[in-house]
C-alpha cells in the first residue's frame, strides 16, 4: 500500500464552498498514466493536479491535470491551487506542463497572481454548440485548443442558459464558455465541458486564458478587468494582459488535507 498527499483546495474563492474545488496531489515521481487516471476518477472533482519536482533550474515543479474522464491542456484553477500547496516561504512558483508552457504562481497581497498564456480566440461558425446551448449568439469564436466562444447580449441570458449537455458531449473535449458585459463586474461567463465529464465548470482559470485577451480588445483596456463566472458556486476573479500572458488574480482556501492509499 502507497500513501500519497492529498489536498483539496476551494481555489477563485475567499471562504470555502465557493470557487471551484481542486485535489493537489504531490508526487516524487510519475505514476501511470492509467493509475494517474483512476486517482481523479476516484477523486471526482473537476480537476486533480499531479506535481513532481522538476529536475533543471527553469521550472521548481512539473504539473499535469485530469478530470475524471480525462487529461486535460489547461487548468488554470487547479495551477492556482497547486501554487497554494507548494509555494512554502517564496514568493513565487514556476510549472512546467506538457502543452501550456510554463506557468507561474505569484503571491499577490493577501492572493495570488496566476499567469497563464493569452490564447486569443479567432471568429468561428459554432451552430451546433450554439444550438445546444439554446441561445442567440451575437458573435461565436474558436481557439485550436478546442475552445469555443460564444457572446451573449447580457448577464441575464448567461445566468438563464439551460444546455442540451448530451448535444454538447457530443462534440468531444470542448471548453464552451458563454459571455456577455457584467452588470456588476465588467464581464460574466459561464463555462461547460461535457465532453470531458463536467456539466458546468465552477470557476476556469484557462477559460479567462481565451476571454481576457477577447474582452481587452473589445474594451479597449489592458488592466485589471473584473470577471465573474455565474455558476452555483460562483468564482470573482480579475484580470489582464501582459505582453503574451494573462494574468488573473485570486484567493485560494484549503479545505481537505490527508493520505490517500493506493
Amino acid at each position: 500500500m502507497t500513501e500519497l498527499r492529498f489536498v483539496q483546495v476551494d481555489a477563485f474563492a475567499d471562504r470555502p464552498f465557493t470557487g471551484n474545488s481542486a485535489a493537489v496531489m504531490p508526487l516524487d515521481a510519475w505514476l501511470p498514466d492509467e493509475v494517474l487516471q483512476a486517482i481523479a476518477m476516484e477523486n471526482n472533482l473537476s480537476e486533480t493536479a499531479f506535481t513532481i519536482p522538476a529536475e533543471d533550474g527553469d521550472a521548481d515543479y512539473e504539473l499535469r491535470w485530469f478530470t475524471p474522464t480525462t487529461e486535460v491542456v489547461l487548468c488554470g484553477h487547479a495551477t492556482l491551487a497547486s501554487g497554494h500547496v507548494l509555494l512554502g516561504t517564496r514568493d513565487r512558483i514556476r510549472f512546467r506542463t506538457r502543452r501550456a508552457g510554463m506557468l507561474e504562481v505569484a503571491r499577490n497581497g493577501d492572493g495570488y497572481a496566476l499567469s497563464l498564456p493569452a490564447w486569443k480566440p479567432d471568429s468561428r461558425p459554432l451552430p451546433v454548440i450554439v444550438a445546444a446551448l439554446g441561445c442567440a449568439a451575437v458573435e461565436t469564436l474558436w481557439h485550436p485548443h478546442r475552445y469555443g466562444v460564444v457572446l451573449v447580449e447580457s448577464e441575464a441570458e448567461v445566468r438563464a442558459l439551460a444546455p442540451d449537455f448530451k448535444a454538447l458531449a457530443n462534440e468531444g473535449d470542448v471548453l464552451t464558455i458563454v459571455t456577455a458585459p457584467g452588470k456588476d463586474t465588467d464581464v460574466v461567463s459561464r463555462v461547460f465541458a461535457a465532453g470531458a465529464g463536467i456539466d458546468e465548470d465552477p470557476v476556469t482559470g484557462a477559460a479567462h486564458a481565451v476571454i481576457v485577451p477577447y474582452w481587452a480588445d473589445r474594451l479597449g483596456r489592458r488592466d485589471d478587468m473584473t470577471f465573474f463566472q455565474a455558476s452555483r458556486r460562483g468564482g470573482h476573479l480579475t484580470g489582464r494582459l501582459e505582453g503574451d500572458r494573462v494574468i488573473l488574480g485570486a484567493k485560494c482556501v484549503t479545505v481537505l488535507e490527508g493520505l490517500m492509499q493506493i
